[in-house]
């Protein structure tokens, strides 16, 4: 929920609607932020305040032990299906709502202790046993607690040395980081941007960014009237909302219910940094959207002095030459220049407040909305502690504390156009399949000093990936000269993003990449046609694309999207492709002619993707053969409507390998002598094989959608290499996994799941070769 709730925008566009022309054209002549910050605190108030207040409700934050008991019960139910990630998260839920140094809390930690004991986490598990106890456990049930502990120990014992020797291993392979060959330059028409100063090869790492600041995004269901039933997981509850790393035992924040930490350091990193001026004001933030608790935070993170030293010194690059290309100094080399005409600081907060907040681009209601919702929420803040430590008179909120409010303002306008959404792959698990579903998610929205000067392309020559938690620091630009490689610095809580090329680049070309899922079709997934591509970044961005693969389709006449659905569609008669006509499609074949009005394929189109969702829904709730034969009925229409390359045949093929290596693993469960002894038994693969059958089909459309160098058919291929290993044929398993490995490799960390997984196949199929 990046931008406000309905409801404010509601309450501000009512606002806005009661202003009087005059007043309307005297607001639109403001173009100054601390102009506008003001006007908005002259036009706002207790009404305003009140409204806030009132929506807001909707998203308590407030700490009740009546909803960590209903956690905790619901936590048990799924302890008893020995689902112990999903009984640990809603034991996790009870935590952050049960009230402090409470009998309540003392439970839900114990609780936790089991799953998490359960679940292979010993050493969560023994720091909630901890927990549990300085709670209050009840004294009469400290002996289970004792007894876990002690086998706890023993556990952690019998793995130490592994465990050692992973986790030095990890460490020593991330603090690698190759920066060289890239720098920041300036011209006048296109501002900062990044070239490459030499030669780089596809795939390899072009610059490392660390946020600086990041806010998750919640679920739509953060609210209370739906948390209280609602079985599924947002990201709030399954990630830190310091460093985002995903955990199942997470500490509180002691005053609110909604935060929540992977650990002692991230909640007391985040209290200092802004959690304890946020935390009063949580329910607001959750209505008011994450772009402007983003804007806040980067203002409280920010801090006084750094600010004002920004406002004094007003630094632009209007002294250098109108029409050259400067590269700009970096690190160390801005000391020689007192001004600063010339640098670029990508590490510091001077780089994210050098970024344009783009005022006269923003329509004047939208413009409204901004100053509305920063100068209401600077208000209810004043009902909180003072912000800034550095602050004269602790308590007391000094009058040149409405530049934080400013400042947020400028910030919330900024990232209109420099936000960045961090993604991660999101698996979803069916019991006892081997086929999992993914797709990749928004887990957060964050603001990059250096990724945010990359300029956009429809066509970028670059891939992204992210990381979080206890990450390695990026380099500062002033290491990465030429011919150097450094070891990164160990940093905390950091939100990194990789930069990868996506294609051999040469030295002197721009590093750009695309600016989001707007430019792409929501139900095809298909990049959209190009003059709705420059609509949509003319509405966001402010800027008209005249990027390589906008010119050549207006040069080349780019298929509109009926154009491109006709390319995927078969006549139901003879077989042969269908072309575009007035009254909708026709057979390309002149002998057959068949027509075929619009909305008769929609109605196709709509009933096939009906029965996908039914066979979706049977597969997790385990009814495999009902599920097959819908998927059965489905594929048959497909194939005489739909060619090999339409999207929707590839998701079939792959929902129609979930069933089959589901029922192979069902019947793995349910014959002891397979668990007894694997590699004697006489395996059955035929399961396996249908599974890898259909999934095969299904990378025909993958490549079609995204490229044969897309990260997506990589995942897919890591897929298929998984069915092949999981039914012993290692033939095919190892005839496919260097595909995999490649592509995978192109997009994605070298220590990524995926490809770690990869080698550990290998290995092992080798070893039976």
């Amino acid at each position: 929920m990046d931008l406000p709730c309905l409801d404010w925008v509601h309450h501000v566009e009512e606002k806005w609607a009661e202003l009087s022309s005059e007043e309307k054209e005297r607001f639109n002549l403001l173009t100054d932020i601390e102009n506008l910050f003001n006007h908005g605190l002259l036009i706002t108030c207790s009404d305003d305040v009140k409204s806030l207040s009132t929506i807001s409700k909707t998203y308590s934050v407030q700490k009740c032990n009546v909803k960590a008991s209903e956690f905790r019960l619901r936590g048990n139910l799924f302890f008893k299906l020995k689902d112990y990630g999903s009984a640990a998260l809603h034991y996790s839920k009870g935590v952050c709502h049960a009230d402090n140094c409470t009998e309540e809390l003392s439970l839900c930690f114990a609780n936790r202790s089991a799953a998490l004991f359960y679940h292979g986490h010993y050493k969560a598990c023994l720091e909630d046993i901890q927990r549990s106890l300085e709670a209050g456990y009840p004294n009469k049930l400290q002996e289970k607690l004792k007894t876990r502990r002690a086998a706890c120990l023993a556990e952690l014992k019998k793995h130490e040395c592994s465990k050692t020797l992973n986790s030095d291993l990890q460490t020593n392979n991330r603090n690698l980081v190759n920066l060289h060959g890239v720098s920041v330059y300036f011209c006048p028409n296109k501002g900062r941007h990044v070239l490459a100063t030499e030669n780089k090869s596809a795939g390899e790492v072009l610059l490392q960014d660390e946020a600086f600041c990041s806010v998750l995004i919640p679920s739509k269901k953060t609210n209370i009237e739906t948390s209280e039933t609602d079985e599924t997981f947002g990201t709030e509850d399954q990630h830190c909302h310091h460093c985002l790393r995903q955990s199942l035992s997470f500490v509180p924040c002691p005053k609110c219910s909604y935060a929540r930490y992977c650990g002692e350091r991230c909640r007391t990193d985040a209290w200092g940094l802004w959690h304890q001026w946020e935390c009063t004001v949580g329910a607001d933030l959750l209505a008011t959207g994450v772009l402007g608790h983003l804007a806040l935070r980067v203002a409280l993170k920010a801090g006084e002095k750094e600010i004002q030293n920004l406002k004094k010194r007003n630094r632009t690059y209007s002294s250098l030459e109108n029409d050259a290309l400067v590269q700009l100094n970096l690190g160390d080399n801005c000391r020689n220049d007192p001004e600063h005409s010339n640098c670029f600081h990508g590490s510091s907060y001077q780089a994210i407040h050098s970024l344009l907040p783009h005022i006269a681009q923003h329509s004047p209601a939208s413009r409204f909305l901004q100053v509305v919702t920063i100068a209401v929420l600077f208000r209810k803040l004043q009902g909180g502690p003072t912000p800034w430590a550095s602050s004269k008179d602790e308590g007391v909120w000094q009058p040149e504390m409405s530049l934080l409010g400013a400042t947020a303002l400028r910030h919330l306008m900024q990232l209109r156009c420099n936000s960045q959404a961090v993604t991660a792959l999101k698996v979803r698990e069916e019991r006892g399949s081997a086929v999992q579903s993914s797709s990749e998610i928004r887990i957060a929205t964050a603001i990059f000093p250096v990724l945010s000067l990359l300029n956009h392309s429809c066509s970028p020559n670059t891939s992204l990936s992210f990381s979080t938690g206890f990450q390695s620091e990026p380099l500062n630009q002033s290491d990465a000269r030429e011919g150097q490689t450094e070891h990164a610095k160990a940093s905390h809580g950091a939100v990194m993003v990789t930069v990868r090329a996506a294609k051999d680049l040469p030295a002197g070309q721009e590093i750009l990449h695309c600016y989001g899922t707007i430019l792409y079709d929501r139900l095809s997934r298909d990049r959209m046609e190009v003059k709705q591509r420059q609509f949509h970044l003319q509405e966001q961005y402010f800027f008209s694309c005249s990027c390589q693969a906008c010119r050549k389709d207006l040069a080349e006449g780019s298929p509109d999207a009926k154009e491109k659905m006709a390319a995927e569609l078969k006549c139901v008669k003879c077989g042969k492709p269908l072309q575009v006509c007035s009254e909708g499609y026709v057979c390309s074949w002149s002998s057959c002619g068949h027509r075929i009005e619009s909305p008769g394929v929609e109605i196709k189109l709509q009933a096939l993707q009906r029965l996908l969702d039914q066979a979706v829904r049977l597969l997790e709730r385990e009814k495999l053969d009902d599920a097959l034969t819908i998927l059965k009925s489905a594929l048959s229409q497909s194939s005489c409507i739909l060619t090999d390359t339409h999207p929707l045949r590839g998701q079939l093929a792959d929902c129609m390998a979930r069933v089959h290596a589901t029922r192979e693993r069902k019947r793995e469960r349910e014959d002891t002598r397979f668990v007894e002894d694997l590699l004697l038994c006489d395996l059955k693969t035929g399961e396996w094989s249908l599974a890898a059958s259909h999934l095969k089909c299904s990378l025909i459309p993958i490549q079609a959608q995204f490229g044969e160098d897309s990260i997506e058919l990589g995942r897919q291929l890591f897929k298929l290499t998984q069915l092949y290993f999981n039914g012993q044929d290692c033939v095919q398993a190892l005839a496919v996994m260097p595909r995999a490995r490649q592509l995978l490799s192109l997009h994605c960390d070298p220590h990524c799941e995926e490809l770690m997984e990869l080698e550990e196949m290998e290995h092992c199929l080798q070893a039976l070769l």
